[in-house]
């Protein structure tokens, strides 16, 4: 994965929020996995039509910080997403 990379969920993964608990989980097939907050922003992004460098841009944005460094805490997560079979590419 990399900046030109346009992520998706994978199939049968779905970000929801669930108000009985009151967060956001990412449903799995057979799991569900419980992201913190700035991976909830970011997950929220991942569309399957916005590249790497489209979600860095808008984190940069709103939280007015250093693309760079958003950039690679992006694609760290990303990455470990991918190899956990919750994101695709």
């Amino acid at each position: 994965m990399d900046e030109t990379s346009i992520p998706r969920l994978a199939t049968g993964v779905r970000l929801r929020h669930d108000a009985a608990r009151g967060r956001w989980v990412v449903l799995a097939p057979e799991r569900v996995v419980v992201p913190d907050e700035t991976a909830v922003d970011v997950l929220r992004r991942v569309d399957g039509a916005a590249s790497v460098t489209a979600i860095v841009d808008a984190l940069a944005g709103e939280y007015d910080a250093p693309a760079e460094q958003i950039r690679r805490d992006v694609l760290e997560l990303l990455v470990d997403l991918e190899q956990r079979g919750l994101i695709a590419v």
